[in-house]
């Protein structure tokens, strides 16, 4: 079961009402912050975005590919670890809007991850230390440390020591 905070909603879906729940100019701050880090080359770079204008928590020698999209609404709910590589047009979502509600949810990936590309991680899940998300996999519950995981929705494939 993934870890997200429900908030009811009346009257038009949740999408529909987001900046009675969110101010404007931040999300114009954090949207253009994370299309800069999208396509700029320098990982020292990127990270310090990351770190100090959304306020997300970034480990060392951590490298986020070319075009990767982190959660516009909240990326300070994001923590990732030391020496994990996430791949090239990842998704990471901290919040999901539905009709009657929406959720949010914080997700933890430990310290050397590697995740394929073109992933979907959604709010609320812990990917463990060493762990490997195969490409193309959407996330939708924890990956233990030190396991290799793939498919839509995510399963365990083997345990790796």
């Amino acid at each position: 079961m993934r870890r997200t905070e429900r908030y009811s909603i009346e009257g038009a879906n949740s999408l529909w009402q987001l900046y009675k729940t969110f101010s404007f100019w931040r999300l114009l701050k954090n949207t253009l912050t994370i299309e800069l880090t999208r396509f700029i080359p320098f990982l020292r770079v990127k990270n310090w975005l990351y770190r100090n204008v959304l306020g997300m928590k970034v480990g060392d020698q951590t490298a986020i590919a070319y075009k990767v999209v982190v959660d516009l609404l909240y990326p300070e709910k994001i923590h990732i670890g030391k020496n994990t590589l996430i791949g090239y047009n990842t998704t990471i979502l901290t919040h999901e809007y539905l009709t009657e509600e929406y959720r949010l949810g914080e997700v933890h990936i430990g310290d050397h991850v590697m995740i394929g590309a073109n992933t979907t991680i959604l709010p609320g899940v812990k990917i463990g230390d060493h762990a490997m998300v195969g490409a193309g996999s959407v996330v939708t519950k924890d990956i233990p440390p030190y396991t290799l995981a793939a498919g839509n929705p995510i399963r365990i494939i083997k345990e790796r020591r």
